[in-house]
This record gives C-alpha cells, structure tokens and sequence, in this order.
C-alpha cells in the first residue's frame, strides 16, 4: 500500500513524510482491517511529526481521524463494509482503576492511533475492533473525518466545562474543533463568544454565527458562564478565567500550554471559578457527539489533499491557512 511514513520528527516545513511504499498491514485477533476513505489533519498530528510528543515508534503512519470501510478482520458484530470511524484513543487496557471507574480516557496503559500505533495516512489501516463507531449514514466521508477528533474532543470540553442550554459560553482560539462546538452550542440555544488571533479565523467565527468575536484575549462584552480554551497558551487561559462568572468553568482543550502566567487569585479564581484539562476522550463521548453531529446534519468546512499532499496538508496547519478542518483522501 502507499502510505506517508515519519522515519524521524522534524519541522513540517522540512516535508518529514515520506510518500512509500509499506506493507499492507494484517489484522489480528481483536482488530479490524480498513481500506482508509478519509483522514482528518489534526494539531496534535503537528506534535507527533515535529517530536512535542516524544516519539514511540518509526516508522509512523501518523493520522488519527479515520473514515474507513470493514473489509477484514475480527468483526464482531460489524458486517463487511460497514464505515466506521477511528479517533485518537485507539485502545485502552480495560483494567487500570480508571477504566475501572468508567474514566477510560484516563487510562494507564492507553495506545493513541497515529502514535503508538501506526494510523490513516495510508491506503489501508488496522483498528481495534472495540474501538471502531459506525457511522450515521448522514455523515458523509468527507465531513466525517474532522469529527472523529476535533468534534469529539470539542464535544467533551463542552461537557467538562459544564455547558448547559442556554448558556453564555466562550471560545478563546478558533481552529478545527472550535469550529465544529459552536454548532452543538447553537443546537444547544447558548450565546457564543469568541476571542481569537487572525482576522481570518475571526471571520470564520462571525460566518458561523458567533455572537461576538474579538481578539485572542479580548474580554466578552458579558460574564461567562463557561469557557472552552483551543489555543495552547496560557495567556488566553487567564484571559478566559478573567471572563468568568462566580462558579464558572475554564476547560482546557490543549495537549500542552506554552507556560501558565502568574494570576491574582483574589480577583480571578475566588468564588469557586474552575480550570479544568480535557484529557482525550471516551467512547461514550465518541457515540454520543456522532450520534448528536448525524442528527442535526454538522457539516464542517473542509480543504480536501491528497494523501501525497500529506506534508502539504501539515504546513497549512501549522500556518493556520485552512479555514476550518483539513482532510487527507487517499
């Protein structure tokens, strides 16, 4: 099969992928084969390639936002053919005391696909069968694939921060999964407020219906009832933090912050304000949020690459030019 390998993490504007030949993989007990219809490029596919993960395995197959169709393997109940999604968790042990407590996405012991197990940038890929979601046939490959990680994870960061209908929410930073949560905030009757850096994302954020839209720690013109975090910084943190009301929740959707400043808690965490990380996902968050996309017809904005523009689809991530999310078709 081809497939786009990452021998050794590298900027992206040294094209690190390799466009190759590579085995067709197997399946074994407990996996499924998948002929790849689409991947998702994600940010965090930015820290594997460029080694802010420390890499686990080479060569790579990066891509964790995977629309594939069953075509071997150890299906379970799954017939062949059926399109299925594959996120991010790409499998857990089942055993540690957070699996045990129903916080799977805590897990000890978890492999991440397009990690430390090979992903979607190819022609084929294998998953874990029990980690596979069919999908709802009102969700095309296309517009699927963004979803499988940025929707979820969106979805989950409005869950831990406590978002409830009718809401004041803020958003601070507006790329892929911030794109896809305002739509469920609008599902959900909530106002939207959005604090972003480029003019061009803060169109994007006008387009979808954003209720107001200023800079990338600009305070919204009213308290904040919840806030949702995109951009790794902590300077956008305390600006969110900054714009709560007594009792709300900052929940942080970044896999690392480039430092978290100083902060006067008198004035900014007292009165029982919260920050919280948002730590991968779960499977019910998987189901749940395509379940919810399927039903109100969520369709994201999407710039189409080949899977030889692999290296391509990663500097127009880094350099913040896709409006909404970028998907790679072999």
């Amino acid at each position: 099969m081809k497939a786009a390998l990452l021998h050794s993490p590298a900027p992206v504007a040294q094209s690190p992928l390799r466009i190759a030949d590579a085995p067709r993989p197997e399946p074994g007990p407990g996996q499924v084969l998948l002929r790849v219809r689409a991947c998702g490029v994600c940010r965090t596919d930015l820290h594997v390639v460029e080694g802010e993960l420390p890499p686990r395995r080479s060569p790579l197959i990066p891509g964790h936002q995977i629309v594939g169709e069953i075509i071997g393997g150890d299906r379970g109940v799954l017939a062949l053919g059926t399109r299925v999604g594959v996120s991010w968790v790409g499998g857990t042990d089942g055993d540690c005391p957070y699996c045990r407590r129903d916080l799977e996405n805590l897990c000890d012991s978890p492999a991440f696909t397009g990690y430390t197990v090979d992903g979607g940038y190819a022609e084929y890929a294998l998953a874990r069968t029990d980690f596979v979601f069919p999908l709802p046939d009102a969700l095309d490959d296309l517009h699927a694939a963004p979803l499988l990680c940025a929707g979820i994870i969106g979805f989950r960061s409005l869950r831990v921060a406590g978002v409830q209908p009718g809401d004041n929410v803020g958003l601070f930073g507006f790329g892929s999964s911030a794109s896809l949560a305002i739509a469920i905030l609008h599902h959900w009757n909530c106002r939207v407020y959005v604090s972003t850096r480029g003019e061009s994302h803060r169109k994007l954020a006008a387009s979808l219906g954003a209720g107001w839209v200023g800079d990338e720690t600009a305070r919204p013109p009213v308290e904040l009832d919840s806030a949702v975090t995109f951009a790794p910084s902590g300077d956008v943190v305390v600006a969110a933090l900054s714009s709560l009301r007594k009792g709300g929740i900052v929940a942080i959707n970044a896999i690392h912050l480039d430092r978290m400043p100083q902060f006067d808690y008198d004035s900014l965490l007292w009165g029982e304000r919260q920050i919280r990380s948002v730590a991968n996902m779960t499977r019910a968050d998987a189901r749940d949020f395509l379940d919810l996309a399927g039903r109100i017809g969520l369709r994201p904005r999407v710039t189409t690459f080949s899977l030889d523009q692999a290296n391509e689809a990663l500097q127009a991530i880094k350099a913040d030019s896709v409006n909404g999310s970028a998907v790679i078709v072999p």
